[in-house]
């Protein structure tokens, strides 16, 4: 296997100044991320090392190569959902604009219904939620995840990445999940997420791109 070593991502300052989320809990979740970082280079080295021996003996109850293919995935998924999360975080929250609010009101009715709705995800989750551009529907839709890698979307793009595994929240908010989330509104930078949703949508077709028309 071929290794491509990751570095872990430097995020804007103003992470370290947002409104109800305290500094401390940011370092601290920092830290895992750099410990998702390490653990794919580390996951990478041990695939590259694998025997004959250890690729005759695989199965799907319990071998060396299906363990190390699985904890890659939740790496990955560890490393990519953070770099989503803390990219798009230190803003001022407010609104969307442009091409996403209109494509977000195309399909959920309104922005407030959509923040209602991944608010209710947010809730549901056990681990992430996500706002994606589906390619094949072309619309946006929110989905949850109890894990770093379960509970895959065919065709599926985020462009927003929430988490709710405790340890995003418990330090300045205790188990009041719901305070949190609304707080993660409050320092979304949604030009961000709309350049996230401007790569996957209109990559074709350029900044004057109207989502909801797109044929790319």
């Amino acid at each position: 296997m071929k290794i491509i070593k990751l570095e872990p991502k430097k995020f804007s300052e103003k992470i370290f100044q947002m409104k109800g989320i305290s500094k401390k809990a940011v370092e601290e979740h920092l830290k895992l991320y750099q410990g998702y970082v390490n653990k794919y280079n580390e996951i990478q080295e041990k695939l590259s090392q694998l025997t004959d021996d250890d690729y005759s003996k695989a199965n799907q109850t319990y071998s060396l190569i299906r363990e190390l293919k699985l904890e890659l995935s939740f790496a990955w998924g560890g490393v990519i959902n953070h770099e989503i999360y803390f990219g798009h975080l230190g803003g001022n929250g407010k609104t969307p604009a442009g091409v996403l609010l209109k494509q977000i009101k195309k399909d959920f009715g309104s922005f407030e219904a959509y923040k209602k709705d991944l608010k209710a995800t947010g809730i549901s989750a056990r681990g992430w939620v996500w706002t994606a551009w589906n390619e094949k529907e072309k619309r946006l839709f929110n989905y949850l995840g109890d894990a770093q890698n379960t509970f895959p979307v065919w065709y599926a793009k985020p462009i927003l990445a929430l988490d709710v595994y405790e340890h995003a929240y418990f330090m300045d908010f205790g188990s009041n999940r719901g305070n949190y989330i609304d707080v993660f509104f409050e320092n979304l930078n949604w030009q961000v997420v709309e350049e996230n949703f401007k790569k996957i949508c209109c990559c074709q077709c350029g900044e004057n791109c109207h989502c909801e028309d797109c044929q790319c």
